[in-house]
């Protein structure tokens, strides 16, 4: 079995590692997600100085190691120079990284990731420096990778009913809600007769638990209403659990939300203000689901709350 493979990937987390190489974390084509040291890569001369930087994507020649492989060549193909021309557009390419990396595989192809993940990286380069889109371009990204992870949020259908669930301008009055535990938006009209339900089975067991517990401290025999031939000593119930609804949202925003499963960001919505609503949605729904919180966001926190604050 040859000891080198080649392999086409892009970079998306490095670390210091000894005296002068660096650990590249880097989401391939062909074999997923790797983990290779760049020899010599922090020296002022290496060959692999730039070329093991963040969202470089390489062509490269990689040697199997005992523990970590190792990076012999990297030719580049492509570089997203102006991604760290702002601190809005920086945060939000790692951002997106770190989703990558919760979802990424290892030893298995993984071009589509690939492909989506440099799509959104350069939908995001081509914007300036101080845009307000970035945020927009950011959640729209997350909603993707997530929507190929197979984990995207319901969004145009009440996940309780089934039922289409559409923006109502002319009601001031919440209509819908959002529940990362449901799955995405939920009919709030629904979700209160759900709780009505629960409410008045939880009464009703209550009810029952504490008859039965008195009559057998008394050493009789509790008997159901429905049957007078089978004692019932304890119940165990199992009840389904009521969705926790996360934030009601606006007309403005379940539009908003249902405009993420387009393959395009209409420039007329790219600028509105609740895309920072709605990122917070899907970054709790994110963090949910992959059981990691994302650090990048605390850089969007502050970088928007300059903009918005």
């Amino acid at each position: 079995m040859s000891r080198t493979y080649k392999a086409t990937g892009i970079n998306l987390k490095t670390q210091a590692f000894g005296e002068s190489d660096r650990i590249v974390t880097i989401l391939t084509r062909e074999f997923g997600l790797i983990r290779a040291t760049a020899t010599g890569a922090r020296k002022h001369n290496s060959s692999l100085g730039g070329r093991s930087g963040i969202f470089v994507v390489n062509e490269l020649l990689i040697a199997k190691g005992r523990s970590i492989d190792k990076i012999t060549q990297a030719q580049t193909i492509k570089t997203y120079p102006s991604l760290g021309g702002g601190l809005g557009k920086l945060a939000a390419s790692q951002y997106l990284a770190e989703i990558v990396l919760a979802q990424a595989l290892s030893e298995q192809p993984q071009d589509e990731l690939f492909e989506l993940f440099n799509e959104h990286l350069s939908r995001i380069q081509k914007l300036s420096s101080t845009s307000q889109d970035v945020l927009a371009y950011l959640v729209h990204g997350v909603f993707q990778l997530l929507a190929l992870a197979g984990l995207k949020p319901q969004v145009e259908a009440c996940c309780l009913t089934g039922i289409a669930v559409k923006p109502d301008f002319t009601n001031a009055k919440s209509l819908v809600g959002f529940s990362i535990n449901a799955g995405g938006v939920v009919s709030m009209s629904a979700w209160e007769n759900l709780r009505a339900i629960a409410q008045s089975a939880t009464m009703e067991e209550q009810v029952r638990v504490e008859i039965a517990s008195n009559v057998k401290e008394s050493g009789g025999v509790y008997f159901s209403s429905a049957s007078t031939s089978s004692p019932i000593y304890e119940t165990i119930v199992h009840q389904e659990e009521l969705p926790t609804v996360l934030r009601r949202l606006s007309a403005e925003e379940l539009y908003l939300l249902q405009q993420l499963t387009r393959s395009q960001i209409r420039e007329e919505t790219a600028a509105q203000k609740n895309w920072l609503y709605i990122e917070r949605l899907l970054r709790q729904y994110a963090q949910y689901h992959f059981g990691r919180s994302i650090r990048s966001a605390t850089l969007i926190d502050s970088y928007f709350a300059t903009i918005y604050g």
